[in-house]
């Protein structure tokens, strides 16, 4: 059987969850640093590469416009949060402040994601469909990673 969207976002979803789970518990600001960056460009090509490959044809059919709203709003705070944590110090309390709440924020989408979206986009989509965007991320992603992100 082949790969669908939702492995392969699955994938890059616990990827992001051990990395975020490292990253409030570890003390050292260097690796503090280095866990940070690589969050940091697995968010935004991960973000990127789902916009373009579920979102984009979900808000397509009228379904899947408010449920698409969302999870882009969510976006755009998982993004808001990054940007103040590369402002800050990762040595100090703000930073692991900070870092909790991008932990908090992440989480919860990642489990609305798979316990709704994925549901409501799974009604829409087509299995052929669900193939054939899974590729279209992975690729996406892939790109995405390998240049660092999108900033």
């Amino acid at each position: 059987m082949s790969e669908n969207i939702y492995d392969a976002l699955r994938d890059s979803h616990e990827n992001q969850r051990s990395l975020l789970r490292r990253l409030v518990r570890t003390e050292d600001a260097k690796e503090r640093q280095q866990l940070f960056e690589t969050l940091r460009i697995e968010l935004e090509a991960h973000e990127a590469a789902e916009e373009r490959f579920l979102y984009a044809p979900m808000l397509m059919d009228d379904n899947g416009l408010d449920a698409t709203r969302h999870a882009l709003h969510e976006h755009h705070e998982i993004d808001e949060l990054v940007a103040d944590l590369a402002k800050l110090k990762p040595s100090g309390d703000a930073w692991l402040e900070k870092a909790r709440a991008l932990s908090e924020q992440v989480h919860h989408h990642l489990r609305e994601e798979e316990n709704k979206f994925f549901q409501v986009s799974g009604k829409i989509l087509s299995e052929a469909q669900k193939t054939e965007l899974a590729e279209r991320y992975r690729d996406d992603f892939e790109r995405l990673q390998e240049q660092g992100g999108t900033h």
